[in-house]
Parts: structure tokens; sequence; C-alpha cells
């Protein structure tokens, strides 16, 4: 028996108030998202104040390069009096984890208010990301778990440049957990190709 395909030429069915209640509900997720705009906003602060210290550092500057040192977590025996290559390295890798955090958010913030909230219809806009286009929960869940493996590699490998200040049980817990983010990314990305598999086949039979 053949299925019944829906008529497209029927009027909507009446949406109770009730669910034209719930389905505004979404909208209670925008404050969310403005939050994350104000989160990121204050990286972009830290990223810039952090960005002056190491130029001030670079032109001698010893505040400048003990604010460095003391965000950075580095101690060594005799003290830093000047910038290193090692200093530089672990400054150069926390801007690099700034910025890699501030596109963690834009992914959530963008990707989830067009999924989950309201389309911002961005099709002919020139400055649209490519993955947006064809983002959805799934899409997005895979694109969330590939921002934290590159986010927790660059902690691992700042913690790797500076393990003398570290005890070995931070360092084995770390790759533990940056190893649990990579097969977590992986179980994620497979049972996404095992769904779209699953729905082309689907489609191919109807």
């Amino acid at each position: 028996m053949p299925m019944s395909t829906p008529d497209k030429t029927r009027p909507p069915r009446h949406i109770s108030p009730l669910s034209r209640a719930i389905f505004a509900s979404r909208w209670l997720q925008l404050p969310l998202y403005l939050g994350l705009i104000a989160a990121q906003a204050v990286y972009a602060f830290h990223f810039w104040i952090e960005l002056v210290h190491l130029l001030e550092a670079a032109f001698g500057s010893q505040t400048a390069l003990q604010a460095l040192v003391n965000n950075i977590g580095y101690k060594t025996e005799p003290a830093v009096t000047g910038l290193n290559e090692t200093v530089i390295m672990l400054v150069v890798l926390a801007l690099i984890d700034v910025v890699m955090i501030s596109n963690l958010l834009i992914m959530v913030i963008v990707g989830g208010y067009e999924t989950f909230v309201s389309r911002m219809y961005l099709e002919h806009h020139p400055d649209q990301p490519e993955w947006l286009s064809h983002v959805n929960a799934s899409v997005l869940k895979v694109k969330l778990a590939m921002a934290i493996i590159g986010i927790s590699s660059i902690h691992l490998l700042k913690t790797f440049i500076n393990a003398a200040n570290y005890e070995e049980k931070v360092l084995i817990w770390q790759t533990i957990i940056h190893v649990t983010f990579l097969l977590s990314a992986m179980a994620i990305a497979y049972t996404d190709k095992l769904l779209n598999e699953t729905r082309a086949i689907e489609h191919k039979n109807h």
C-alpha cells in the first residue's frame, strides 16, 4: 500500500495558544546568548591586555614581564629578567587559547541562535560563515566537540612546555582528560555518521 503524502494545498492547522506559548519559550534563550556575547567581550579585553603586556615586555618593561610570568604560571631559578623563548611561546599559546575559545563562543552564539531560536536569514550576506549554511543540532555538536579538542590540545601543550612547574599527576590527568575528549568527539562523529546513513536509507526507500 503506497504511503499517503501530505496535501500541501490544505491550509495549515490551527495552532493552539498552549502550543504557541511553548514554541515562544525558545526566546528565553536570548538572554543566554547575549550573556555569551558579553563573555566574548571580556575575552577580547583579556586578549588585548596580554598582548600589550607582551609588547611592553619586549621593550624591556619588567612590570609587564612579571605580569606575564605570573599569568602563565612560569617559574624558574634564577628568576626571569627578560623575555625568553619559553615565555614568549607560553604567552602566544595563551593568546591562541583565547582566540580558540572565542571561536567556540561564536559557534555557540550564531549556530545555537540559528538552530534553536530564530533564523537570521544570512544566505546572501557576503560574510556568512560557510558552516552556517548547513548547520543543525547534530553538525553543531560535532563542530563544538572538535573545537573543545583544539582548546584541550593548546592547554596540554602549554602544560608540557611548562612541565617543570607541574606535578606528575597533573600531567597524567590532563593527558587522560584530553584523550577522553578525543574519544568523545570520535563517538559523536560516528553516531552522527550512522544517523545520516539511516536517514539516507529511509529517504531512498521512500
